[in-house]
């Protein structure tokens, strides 16, 4: 699990059902995650997938966010997600007001 700031931040929540095709699936999801790195305002990500994948990512801002939404690379895994990776995705943008948890 990410270790996040202290609050406010943002989370984009990102839910998807996937086709059987993975042809470039991993090789361009490994590229993006080292490219969203280095994205100023990036704090991190979790992700899951046991047939539904979760993955949330952490920002500082919406204009963080934004800027992602539009880096070129992103753009063209968008577009191979719609064709031929997933059924259905849904994102989810909230802002993060509170924070807790428990650790052993």
């Amino acid at each position: 699990m990410v270790q996040t700031p202290q609050p406010p931040y943002y989370a984009v929540i990102f839910t998807s059902l996937r086709t059987d095709n993975s042809e470039g699936y991993n090789e361009i999801g490994d590229k993006l995650d080292e490219i969203a790195k280095e994205y100023k305002g990036f704090l991190g990500m979790d992700s899951v997938r046991n047939g539904l994948g979760i993955s949330i990512s952490y920002w500082k801002n919406m204009e963080s966010i934004k800027a992602w939404k539009a880096n070129a690379d992103h753009i063209i895994a968008m577009q191979f997600g719609k064709e031929k990776w997933y059924k259905q995705y849904n994102v989810r943008i909230a802002l993060v007001e509170r924070e807790y948890g428990f650790e052993k």
